[in-house]
């Protein structure tokens, strides 16, 4: 019994999408630069060939920091602590980022008073946590007829978390649904 193996070779020749653009070292083709030092000095202007054996004098990378200036501005660094200076910063600004989500409370306009004030409390929950809240009171059936009941209920609702938000959207119709959006009271 003879087994074929076979290896599927079109999907293995892609290049990775996160290739960097930096341009460094022989991957700039610039008659002249303006040469910045490894200690910030300014070294001149000088052809990019004499500007890669200043750097390699150094045992250091030359690399362009402002390649749409006029002569391009190129700085001889240690390309590969300049390249991990620059994830640790960007991994510590998403770290620090908090994206706001809008959490939804859906309310009926013959709500109870307790079932307000629990709905109330997990809604005080998130504006606390820094998200928006869209609060939407349901109308079925012959309830659209009577909306000013759901626009009191919206009204106490909404008095009752005015010292934690304010409101975004003012509530108003849309379909069966009276939509509002709370966002949190800046600090």
């Amino acid at each position: 019994m003879i087994f074929i193996i076979t290896n599927n070779i079109q999907g293995n020749n892609r290049k990775p999408n996160n290739q960097n653009k930096d341009l460094v070292n022989e991957l700039i083709r610039f008659p002249t630069v303006l040469l910045i030092g490894p200690n910030g000095e300014q070294l001149g202007t000088m052809s990019s060939r004499d500007a890669q054996r200043k750097a390699n004098e150094y045992d250091l990378d030359l690399f362009c920091v402002a390649p749409n200036a006029q002569p391009p501005v190129c700085k001889i660094i240690n390309y590969g602590k300049y390249r991990f200076e620059q994830q640790k910063k960007a991994k510590e600004a998403k770290k620090n980022q908090h994206t706001v989500e809008t959490k939804e409370v859906q309310l009926t306009p013959q709500i109870g008073a307790h079932d307000m004030e629990t709905k109330a409390r997990a809604a005080m929950k998130f504006l606390q946590e820094g998200n928006k809240v869209k609060v939407g009171v349901r109308f079925r059936g012959r309830q659209m007829t009577h909306i000013e009941v759901g626009q009191e209920v919206m009204d106490k609702f909404i008095a009752l978390l005015s010292e934690y938000c304010t409101v975004e959207k003012p509530s108003s119709m849309d379909g069966r649904w009276m939509i509002a959006i709370l966002a949190p009271k800046r600090k």
